[in-house]
């Protein structure tokens, strides 16, 4: 049976005392995304460093393990943020000893941005277990079950987006 943590109060059930799944699954990814919210929070706080500074690590990190040079305007493109936050983040980044910037080797006019060791290893100590975490959950799915759960994820992603563009407004105040 799927727990969803208010089986007394009835407000999950249908008026005949069934349990309403689709409340049940709403209920889940809320506290899926509420404790995601959580260790996010923690490990920014642990790492010293704000929202957009995770992410534009994450990024770069993504970027050097696929072998991929990032140059400032990809990540002002990345984040969504204007070219002078951007060079404010690398700023940073760069005192806090995340990222160097180096010569871009082929463009003497550029600068490409480097995720240093330390920052990598700090990710993988922060995160690491959490992930490993994850990933069992989701190697103990079967073929089907991940395939029904990655495409409800993209649906529920997609009425999300339906969201933003019917209510802009409204869709950036709960994000």
């Amino acid at each position: 049976m799927v727990s969803t943590g208010n089986e007394g109060s009835g407000y999950w059930y249908g008026p005949d005392g069934q349990l309403d799944y689709g409340a049940a699954v709403l209920k889940a990814l809320r506290d899926y995304r509420t404790a995601e919210t959580s260790i996010r929070r923690s490990t920014r706080d642990s790492m010293g460093m704000g929202e957009t500074d995770i992410l534009a690590l994450r990024y770069l990190l993504r970027a050097q393990a696929s072998g991929k040079m990032v140059v400032p305007k990809d990540l002002s493109q990345f984040l969504g943020i204007t070219s002078a936050s951007t060079t404010s983040l690398i700023d940073r980044l760069v005192a806090s000893g995340h990222v160097r910037r180096e010569a871009h080797p082929s463009d003497r006019r550029s600068v490409v941005v480097i995720p240093t060791v330390e920052s990598d290893r700090e990710v993988r100590e922060t995160l690491g277990a959490m992930h490993r975490r994850m990933m069992s959950v989701t190697e103990s799915l079967t073929a089907d079950q991940a395939r029904t759960v990655v495409e409800f994820l993209e649906r529920m992603t997609a009425a999300l987006a339906l969201t933003e563009e019917v209510h802009p407004k409204a869709a950036s105040r709960t994000s």
